[in-house]
């Protein structure tokens, strides 16, 4: 039996076949392109985000050549589908050690490629966090101190990893860091990691908070406390 073709070429025919101008339609009313904005310059076909991402579980073996093609595409999707196919190849158990450490310098290395919040999301905590879980976290501090906002964005979603375990000393000095981002996409993340640290630990969160609220930016404050009763959420906001 012949082996499937998971090479970009392929993906890209496979993927070019879902594009649907009502789709596009629809993108281009949820992203952003003016002058300033996120998704300024960047180009879209119009394929579903849900069709990608269940193409990109059927290349999850895709080889890590391929997959930066794809990351050098300039459509969009493309780069979801890269971004996708990386997250889910990750985990696999036939993904041997040698092939994660791979995906985790190819994300690094092609940073310039995962330009908007949506590629961050995909693979960050499932690329990046993973591999950094028994390893030094230094380049994480490096990257919320960087000059990109999606570094920046992806060093404080890659702790979500060690949230899961626990850990929240990362989180806290990441989200630490980013009270003074310049960035609204970046205070929403680091309040959603800090909620996330609330899940597993209330009196972890409440700490930080009582340490850092009246010092944080309001889109962060609000989704750290987002699952705080009404009177513990007015508490907090009057603190700023």
């Amino acid at each position: 039996m012949a082996l499937a073709d998971h090479s970009a070429r392929a993906f890209t025919a496979r993927l070019l076949a879902l594009q649907s101008d009502e789709e596009l339609r629809k993108i281009q009313r949820y992203f952003k392109f003016g002058e300033g904005e996120y998704a300024h310059g960047d180009t879209f076909i119009g394929v579903r985000m849900g069709s990608i991402f269940a193409l990109a579980k059927e290349f999850a073996d895709m080889p890590l050549a391929d997959i930066e093609t794809l990351l050098d595409n300039d459509i969009h999707e493309f780069r979801v589908g890269a971004l996708s196919v990386m997250a889910k190849q990750y985990p696999l158990k036939t993904t041997t050690e040698d092939r994660r450490k791979g995906l985790y310098e190819l994300y690094l290395r092609r940073h310039d490629r995962i330009n908007n919040w949506d590629l961050v999301d995909l693979a960050a905590w499932h690329v990046i966090g993973p591999y950094l879980i028994d390893r030094s976290r230094t380049v994480l501090h490096k990257l919320a101190k960087s000059k990109s906002m999606w570094e920046r964005r992806t060093a404080v979603l890659a702790t979500f990893s060690f949230i899961r375990l626990g850990q929240f000393a990362d989180t806290f000095a990441i989200a630490k860091l980013l009270i003074k981002d310049s960035e609204n996409l970046n205070h929403k993340a680091a309040g959603w990691m800090l909620r996330s640290v609330g899940d597993k630990d209330r009196a972890a969160l409440l700490g930080f908070l009582d340490t850092h609220a009246a010092a944080m930016p309001r889109p962060m404050l609000s989704n750290a406390i987002e699952k705080f009763a009404p009177a513990d959420k007015a508490h907090y906001r009057s603190l700023t």
